[in-house]
């Protein structure tokens, strides 16, 4: 099965989840904002695709994002994050979503393997029971847009 790396609406990625399965192979799913890429990130998806065959990112929608995080963010617009995204190499489909969380993709989708990051407890991950494993790994001491935030704004913020 080739691999086109390319971003997908819900309803394209649910054909391609269903055809990857109906061929053995295992979908891997992981999701979050991803507004400034980091370590921490490149490192959770090369673990993620460790687990399967294909991974597929979701993404919140600019708006989404925004509500999560507050009215200053996104930092980077969703199609600039799907694009850069998809250059990475263990990333193969990107998809956004409008809702502050995943469930319904998840939901309509019904991936093989989930993937979250370490700080979030098993009974609190969203769509759990639609996917047949679950893989939390830790996170990497000091990486995430928040601290990478705050490091910007403490060395270039007021001048």
């Amino acid at each position: 099965m080739k691999n086109l790396k390319r971003a997908l609406t819900w309803k394209e990625l649910k054909a391609e989840v269903q055809k990857l399965q109906k061929a053995g192979k295992k979908a891997v799913f992981t999701n979050g904002c991803f507004d400034l890429i980091h370590l921490g990130h490149v490192s959770l998806f090369e673990k993620a695709k460790s687990m399967g065959d294909v991974l597929i990112v979701a993404i919140n929608s600019d708006k989404s994002l925004s509500c999560l995080k507050g009215p200053k963010r996104p930092l980077v617009g969703e199609k600039e994050r799907a694009k850069l995204l998809l250059a990475l190499k263990a990333v193969d489909y990107v998809v956004v979503f409008g809702e502050q969380t995943p469930y319904e993709l998840l939901k309509e989708i019904k991936p093989d393997v989930l993937v979250k990051g370490g700080d979030y407890k098993l009974k609190d991950i969203i769509g759990r029971e639609f996917v047949k494993k679950i893989y939390r790994f830790p996170f990497i001491k000091g990486k995430s847009t928040t601290n990478l935030i705050n490091i910007i704004v403490e060395r270039y913020g007021k001048k």
